[in-house]
């Protein structure tokens, strides 16, 4: 509603506009309904790959196409260990145990695929690569770059526990790893967890995304 809202206000201007909806969570729909899936830390790689072909002196349509394929790359899932508090709220945003965890849960509290006990770092990992890799899959001689989000309160060590395994995984199948990202990049206020992100490269999307950039989320 409020980027609807701020694209008719600039309309008013005389500035046209347009909308790509990022929709990368696979928990939230299956491969047939991706068009009602949610979006998670995608955005970080459509962010960036659009705002690349901007800085080149891409027209609004062009950089609107890059922003598609690149949500289209993307695959994301989360896994969240407690909530956040909203400020105005003054509430945790839902409730879960300290020994459970959430597989599927949306960086606003939204609804997972499965809660249950808390399980060792690899575990956990291991099965959120197949829920990514069940719905993208990938083979030898492809080039991904992989995003390991925390949520907020999760801290880098951890993510970086989480990043082994997985670049293990790829490196069985075969798939080359470009620039990948770990740190805090979608946040959740101060909720625990994590999400995993693969975004599939094609030559144009990996130039894009190694583009130069200096913001306060990445620098390159």
């Amino acid at each position: 509603m409020n980027f609807d809202m701020a694209g008719e206000l600039v309309e008013m201007e005389d500035i046209r506009t347009t909308t790509v909806t990022v929709a990368d969570d696979v928990a939230s729909a299956g491969p047939e309904e991706r068009h009602k899936r949610r979006g998670v830390a995608g955005l970080v790689f459509c962010f960036k790959m659009a705002g690349a072909r901007a800085s080149a002196g891409g027209s609004l349509d062009e950089v609107a196409t890059v922003a598609q394929k690149a949500v289209d790359s993307c695959r994301s899932v989360g896994v969240a260990l407690t909530p956040c508090i909203v400020p105005c709220a003054g509430r945790p945003t839902f409730t879960i145990s300290e020994d459970e965890m959430e597989i599927g849960m949306g960086i606003h509290g939204e609804p997972g695929v499965r809660r249950g006990p808390l399980r060792k770092a690899d575990e956990i990992v291991t099965e959120m690569l197949e829920m990514l890799l069940a719905d993208m899959p990938l083979a030898s001689g492809d080039r991904v770059s992989v995003l390991v989000n925390s949520l907020g309160a999760t801290p880098l060590e951890e993510l970086y526990i989480a990043y082994r395994h997985v670049a293990a995984k790829l490196k069985e199948l075969g798939v080359t790893v470009v620039s990948p990202l770990i740190g805090r990049y979608a946040t959740s206020m101060e909720m625990a967890g994590m999400s995993l992100t693969f975004s599939k490269l094609d030559a144009e999307l990996e130039v894009l995304l190694k583009a130069p950039c200096d913001c306060p989320f990445l620098k390159v």
